[in-house]
């Protein structure tokens, strides 16, 4: 899996909140006076000014998770990972581009999850050689492969579709062949898009290719987040209402400026 998810963007209210930071601390110069010894010291709006900045704080530390969490997204693939003595490691080739040894371990895991590696989920089996080729002699000219398909996950799957349970192969392939073909060998139908990327193993899933599914589409609602995943209606709430005192704040202090 080579796409990245997506960059957080900005929340909505995050230009509003840098305006009002503006409009605080630009000083209100008032029309000149003949007198300047009945005007009063602008040093008393030094608490409000605090104030303020406090409450933009506030709401930018709201913001920038729920930003984060609106934009995060999840991918379905397939991920390709590599067995040994301690256990499994994510491959970082391609199919095409890894020519297992004889004794050597494949395992491939369907997911949900973002591009990442060494945080996706590995495959249940264990990358036990010598127990999934016991029955499979060698050969000469051909090298001896065990492929562990883990199909994930009903969460993982897409809708409508069931996983099938996990199981291990063994493959009996020419010496030279990459990993590609060790799973042809073992694992037909495969499908493939345009790109060359693996969209199914076995014939699962039936559709789809690394699509992007939106983070926790696929998982129960949590407190404070909304249905997609994204911030609740209750936080943007409670920052409008802060905005609103800081709003009402500013337009206090420039009125008795002006007294």
């Amino acid at each position: 899996m080579t796409g990245r998810a997506p960059r957080a963007t900005p929340a909505p209210l995050a230009p509003l909140l840098l305006a009002l930071l503006a409009a605080c601390a630009t000083p209100f110069r008032p029309a000149a006076r003949n007198s300047s010894a009945t005007d009063r010291p602008t040093h008393r709006a030094t608490p409000l000014l605090a104030l303020l900045l406090a409450l933009l704080a506030a709401c930018a530390t709201l913001l920038g998770p729920a930003a984060g969490a609106s934009s995060a997204a999840d991918y379905r693939y397939w991920s390709f990972w590599k067995g040994g003595a301690d256990g499994w490691a994510y491959q970082q080739v391609g199919p095409a581009g890894n020519v297992p040894a004889d004794g050597a371990v494949d395992g491939w895991r369907f997911v949900l999850s973002p591009d990442g590696g060494q945080d996706t989920p590995r495959p249940g089996p264990a990358p036990d050689f010598a127990a999934v080729c016991a029955d499979t002699a060698p050969s000469g000219g051909h090298k001896r492969v065990a492929v562990v398909l883990d199909f994930g996950t009903a969460q993982d799957a897409p809708g409508g579709e069931q996983p099938p349970a996990a199981r291990s192969l063994c493959a009996s392939v020419p010496t030279a062949a990459n990993s590609a073909e060790v799973l042809a060998a073992v694992a037909a139908p495969l499908r493939y898009d345009s790109g060359a990327m693996l969209c199914a193993i076995s014939g699962y899933p039936h559709a789809g290719c690394g699509e992007q599914v939106a983070a926790g589409a696929n998982s129960a609602s949590t407190e404070g987040s909304s249905g997609d995943g994204g911030p609740s209606l209750g936080l943007y709430a409670g920052v409008g209402a802060v905005v609103l005192l800081a709003a009402g704040a500013v337009w206090q202090a420039r009125r008795r400026r002006t007294r």
